[in-house]
């Protein structure tokens, strides 16, 4: 299922996605936390990206294993399936940190921008709390989706 779309392997094609989504949601997420102004403007887009991000790490991460056994079946080995498992060893954490951030930014776009009378029973606290979660789970997503793309394009370009 996770192996090939009309012939081609999965994974590259997903990968793109997850560069472009899970970056996002790190944006919107950390601007949605911290400037209360934008939320009416950017909350669907939030809570879209906190379904879509980790939906798209999870499709890449099994795709991504489809293809690493079939390049084993194929007889790559030594260096190459070295780098391919640090590759994969990173995305499984970009896909683990990318729910928690897709769920507590769900949480608060839930609790601040659908209902103005929410937002107001909300203590002042819970916003502060909220903001910092949202901006250490983003940087953590942030920098992990850095290095597995890092890694997957060393182990393509720098592997003869």
């Amino acid at each position: 299922m996770f192996d090939e779309f009309m012939g081609l392997p999965l994974h590259p094609l997903t990968v793109h996605a997850v560069v472009v989504f899970v970056p996002l949601l790190c944006l919107l997420s950390v601007v949605y936390a911290l400037v209360p102004r934008v939320r009416g403007a950017i909350g669907w887009a939030a809570a879209l990206l906190a379904v879509a991000a980790p939906l798209t790490a999870w499709v890449a991460t099994r795709s991504g294993l489809a293809l690493e056994r079939k390049l084993i079946a194929q007889g790559f080995s030594g260096e190459i399936l070295t780098k391919i498992t640090e590759h994969s060893r990173l995305g499984d954490r970009t896909f683990y940190f990318s729910i928690p951030l897709g769920l507590v930014t769900l949480a608060l776009v839930y609790l601040t921008g659908t209902s103005a009378a929410r937002a107001r029973r909300m203590p002042s606290w819970a916003s502060v709390a909220f903001a910092v979660v949202v901006v250490v789970l983003a940087a953590i997503t942030a920098y992990y989706v850095f290095k597995t793309g890092d890694s997957g394009a060393r182990a393509v370009w720098e592997t003869g």
